[in-house]
């Protein structure tokens, strides 16, 4: 099988074009084109298919345990880019189905601006026990559900184990979350680290999680949009909104999204 690999801010990600449906891979196969000893190695998979509905695409997104997720917002940037480039480079804009709605994406440069879905399932002040400590927990759906946790020193958070923690608690049951810890460095300006859901660890970047992050900073602060995010591979990404009352409209996230190579592998048995 042809396959391109693809990074934006850090998560990466194996690129299929199924626009013909010749895959049909399963879980299992998923898994072992992204394992990284074994396979081409990735945090996730993503596949352009035939839209359903009226969207110019259909994108597939798979963690890296082979299983299917709604969306993923650094994985979605570079579907928009790979879609562009399956249509010769000449598109402005494109609109893509997911299972958390149709996302809508605009070119700029080498750097993509996605469109977000509507954030939902707030959920604010809680207070959950992870690892025998107690955190203070927001909670918001921005694509995925996830957890946002403001610490004040970010290195010394042991991502991995409160990630994990927070991923499995029975407040999150039965699909569980991603798990954010955020530092506020300045108005509008955040650091974070993210454990993510089907990757089972902490990533370099997760883009749903940027934006989860970044609300969360917005109802907190008062801040005005855009909030700048620096995940741990080092890229700064935006967030844009547009306060609505108590809630946010025109959620937009803003960063790179690179082609890194392509090549062949046998499909995985």
């Amino acid at each position: 099988m042809h396959f391109w690999k693809m990074n934006g801010a850090g998560n990466d990600f194996v690129v299929l074009d199924n626009r013909d449906g010749r895959y049909g891979l399963s879980r299992g196969q998923i898994a072992a084109l992204c394992d990284r000893h074994r396979g081409v190695g990735a945090d996730g998979l993503l596949a352009v298919e035939v839209a359903q509905g009226g969207a110019d695409f259909r994108m597939r997104y798979y963690n890296a345990d082979g299983g299917e997720a709604e969306m993923c917002g650094n994985g979605a940037r570079c579907f928009a880019r790979f879609a562009n480039m399956l249509s010769g480079w000449k598109l402005e804009s494109v609109t893509f189905e997911t299972p958390a709605g149709v996302i809508g994406a605009t070119f700029h440069g080498d750097h993509v601006r996605l469109r977000m879905s509507e954030p939902h399932d707030w959920r604010s002040g809680l207070r959950l026990g992870v690892a025998g400590t107690e955190l203070g927990v927001e909670s918001v759906n921005t694509g995925v559900p996830h957890a946002v946790v403001l610490v004040d020193d970010l290195e010394s958070v042991p991502v991995r184990e409160w990630g994990a923690g927070l991923r499995y608690h029975e407040a999150f049951a039965p699909k569980g979350t991603n798990a954010n810890f955020a530092k506020v460095l300045a108005p509008g300006s955040l650091a974070i680290r993210t454990y993510e859901r089907g990757v089972e660890d902490e990533t370099l970047a997760c883009g749903t999680g940027m934006v989860a992050c970044a609300l969360v900073h917005a109802v907190q602060s008062g801040c005005a949009s855009p909030v700048q995010v620096r995940v741990k591979g080092g890229d700064t990404l935006a967030v844009g909104f547009v306060r609505d009352g108590a809630g946010f409209r025109d959620v937009t996230l803003t960063g790179p999204a690179d082609l890194v190579f392509s090549g062949e592998i046998p499909v995985p048995a």
